[in-house]
């Protein structure tokens, strides 16, 4: 038995895999876990969208290579329906563009797809809406992808540098949204693109991660 948080309520999890191997060994995993239950799956887009709004669950599990659907598309059309909803997607990739990419979809989550099954668990309990967390062991490999000029920089938008300096200011979420004038689903969606650009899991993480490498000041 895999143990949670004491009296924790029982998170309901979906699994979006084509491969129906994997998503039969998640879900008799999860039996095992205290805190997690596996409450339906689904080997596509259409279907995805149906387990979802049939069984409502907490956590949906997206496999970046879905086969004839894109994984991405999965989780930016379940992100679209639900901002509470928690996406976490599971790659055999762990390269920066790619943590950027399912964090500009919309997850709250990456995870490797072949890692131990307690990691997968971790990041499941860990990630929460509105935050994007990375499995440990695919942050040392993503700070540093090489490149032709060396690692691979780290690159912000105008508005993701805006959302990372109000942050090193203190600034909460939905404060933020409301001096950029924007709404909070879209300030939710830059936060975790700076979160997954910055390889860190948490907004204290990015702004010392940013003060250390000079992206924002010392002072904020």
């Amino acid at each position: 038995m895999v143990e949670g948080a004491a009296d924790a309520p029982r998170r309901r999890v979906v699994i979006v895999d084509d491969h129906a191997a994997f998503a039969d060994m998640f879900q008799v995993a999860l039996e095992s876990v205290d805190d997690l239950e596996c409450v339906g799956s689904a080997a596509s887009l259409a279907e995805a969208i149906q387990v979802v709004a049939d069984t409502a669950p907490d956590i949906v599990v997206v496999d970046l290579a879905l086969g004839e659907d894109d994984g991405l598309e999965v989780v930016r059309r379940l992100r679209a329906d639900s901002d509470d909803l928690v996406l976490i997607v599971a790659s055999a990739r762990s390269d920066t563009y790619a943590l950027a990419t399912v964090a500009v979809a919309g997850a709250n989550g990456f995870a490797p797809k072949k890692g131990a099954f307690k990691e997968l668990v971790a990041v499941l309990r860990a990630a929460r809406a509105g935050t994007m967390c990375v499995s440990p062991t695919l942050l040392p490999e993503a700070a540093s992808v090489p490149s032709e000029d060396g690692p691979w920089p780290i690159r912000l938008t105008a508005r993701e540098t805006d959302v990372l300096a109000l942050m090193g200011n203190g600034a909460s979420v939905a404060a933020i949204a409301r001096l950029l004038h924007i709404s909070l689903s879209t300030c939710r969606t830059h936060v975790r693109s700076v979160h997954a650009k910055l390889g860190v899991r948490t907004q204290l993480e990015a702004v010392l991660k940013a003060r250390q490498i000079g992206l924002i000041d010392d002072g904020g």
